[in-house]
């Protein structure tokens, strides 16, 4: 019977600048994609409008719950965001390197808003040996440059 001599290599981790990157442009698309969903509901004078004609419950649902929702959702179905996907990157569990719950999806998204203190959880990537952030330390979660692009 012959041995596996197969060697399990740990895999490359996606560093500061690149995530950094990845996120910009993710916040492009974002801008984008709400500026339209305003402007066909509202029209052009949400732009010019105080908060006169604004509603509460469309702004937390247009800026708030969608983009979460489709962050969790590309996270689950894709490993990752456009712009992660742009760098051939993919967020995975930092234990089994395969598909993060989620449960831990939901949470890292959550865990965002830790990372956010004077910016020092996404800081921290730079330095981590693991490229982790603070959110991917409380998810359990890391950035993996993807094998498969």
């Amino acid at each position: 019977m012959a041995e596996d001599t197969t060697v399990k290599r740990e895999p490359q981790y996606v560093g500061f600048w690149k995530r950094v990157f990845a996120s910009i442009i993710d916040t492009l698309i974002l801008v984008v994609v709400i500026g339209l969903i305003v402007v066909a509901v509202y029209g052009m004078q949400y732009v010019r409008l105080s908060s006169e004609g604004k509603t509460l419950m469309f702004d937390l649902l247009v800026q708030g719950l969608l983009p979460a929702l489709a962050v969790i959702v590309f996270w689950r179905y894709r490993g990752a965001t456009p712009g992660k996907m742009l760098i051939s990157a993919k967020i995975v569990d930092a234990e089994t390197f395969g598909t993060p719950s989620t449960g831990k999806l939901i949470g890292r998204y959550f865990a965002y808003i830790v990372s956010c203190i004077f910016m020092l959880g996404f800081i921290w990537i730079a330095f981590d040996k693991r490229k982790q952030g603070w959110h991917d330390k409380l998810a359990g979660t890391v950035v993996i440059q993807d094998e498969d692009d």
